[in-house]
């Protein structure tokens, strides 16, 4: 146990006293700021000069169709800044305000013989293929209104034209599903990257000590094991607490720099029950234990940090495999095939937390991928930890898949 303590330490501080490990962790970081900052910017970069930062428009309606009822567009949730006049303004006049920076655009409404028509000025057409929909279903629910205002309709009758129509969603399945896909798509893709990056530095750190010949060191204070599960849990730990720091400062620089509400529209945080973090953390774990012994293995079995990229490829398209299994499945979370991905050891890290967080996951359902998934750790490290044992000491050549099962079958080792 001391000897597994001193290489779990070795190995911790190794990883954070890394230049690649601190430059990297501040880019992610400064990443994560900045991306929750992104409409925060792209309203300082617009010159948005109006205060509500919407784009300002203004409705002309010289000939009064709508007798003065377009003033109803400001109170309508439309994304804009309406003023409304009844003025005689040109295309010209239009211009003239627009070049002067007094709106962003105009609706001019025009009658010709029995035909209206709106022309729609802005500046720049370039990001404006049409009028904008919103736009043209509000002017038109006023004409409508108008029009319907005029015919002297009684309040049931108006309302039988209107129907207040009420609606459910069902579905034939008997398991329901609740959650928001998003916060799942993204918990997943955090989970992966996490996991692969972690353990992908396992197999970093065993080869370039094998360069440097520290490993020789190592070997002579203790026993194969130990270094492979010292180096393991010492980047696991690092590898979680990086983790939580991103997922801290994503956190505060959404409460900071978004709008109130915001985030809550996008992520139902009444899903993240403590029950929800207990099993992506253990998840997080065991998959990082998984890929990490794959990773070891294959580091111990190259003698030049050249070849590491090419020994780890097999590792690296088990993951992918693994991911994409589950980022699929998820799309049909009651499926037999998203099921299967839950319980699969090299998909269930990713695909499990997931079907918890929908709460489609039975208790049975998660006792068993969590056994398979230990069990699959078990016989990867007995592997890994064989092959390492041989390997470790190999410099110069790189072992083949021949070398290692005959490594793994030769009872002597």
């Amino acid at each position: 146990m001391k000897n597994l303590k001193t290489v779990m330490a070795f190995t911790i501080k190794d990883m954070v006293k890394r230049k690649s490990f601190i430059i990297s962790s501040i880019i992610i970081i400064l990443i994560i700021v900045i991306g929750f900052n992104i409409p925060n910017l792209l309203k300082q970069f617009s010159g948005d000069s109006s205060s509500s930062g919407n784009d300002r428009l203004l409705v002309v309606d010289s000939t009064n169709l709508f007798e003065g009822s377009l003033d109803q567009l400001t109170n309508m949730d439309l994304g804009y800044e309406v003023s409304t006049i009844n003025d005689n303004l040109t295309f010209d006049d239009i211009k003239e305000k627009i070049d002067n920076d007094e709106i962003d655009e105009a609706i001019l409404v025009e009658k010709n013989n029995e035909t209206y028509k709106l022309r729609y000025i802005v500046k720049d057409m370039t990001m404006m293929a049409s009028m904008p929909q919103t736009l043209l279903d509000g002017i038109s629910k006023i004409y409508t209104n108008l029009q319907i205002s005029k015919l002297g309709l009684t309040d049931e009758q108006l309302q039988s034209l209107t129907p207040n129509f009420e609606y459910s969603i069902e579905q034939t399945e008997e398991q329901k599903v609740n959650g928001n896909v998003f916060a799942m798509l993204m918990l997943s893709i955090v989970l992966f990257y996490a996991i692969y990056f972690c353990a992908y530095q396992v197999s970093s750190s065993i080869t370039t000590e094998k360069t440097s010949k520290i490993m020789e060191t190592l070997v002579t204070s203790t026993s194969p094991k130990t270094i492979v599960l010292g180096k393991t849990i010492g980047i696991g730990i690092v590898g979680l607490l990086q983790v939580c720091v991103f997922v801290a400062v994503a956190l505060i620089s959404a409460k900071t720099f978004l709008e109130p509400g915001l985030l809550e529209s996008i992520l139902d945080m009444s899903m993240m029950t403590p029950y929800l973090a207990i099993i992506t953390i253990v998840y997080f774990i065991l998959g990082y234990s998984t890929y990490a012994l794959l990773y070891a293995l294959t580091g111990s079995t190259v003698g030049k940090p050249e070849d590491i990229q090419s020994a780890n490829t097999p590792v690296a398209i088990l993951a992918v495999i693994g991911f994409y299994l589950s980022y699929f499945t998820m799309m049909n979370p009651t499926s037999d095939l998203n099921l299967f991905a839950a319980i699969f050891p090299i998909s269930s890290p990713f695909c499990m937390p997931f079907r918890v967080m929908m709460g489609i996951a039975s208790g049975g359902e998660v006792a068993i991928s969590l056994a398979i998934l230990i069990v699959t750790i078990l016989i990867i490290a007995k592997v890994a930890i064989k092959i390492y044992s041989n390997a470790i000491l190999n410099y110069g050549t790189k072992m083949t898949l021949k070398d290692m099962i005959k490594i793994y079958r030769d009872k002597n080792n």
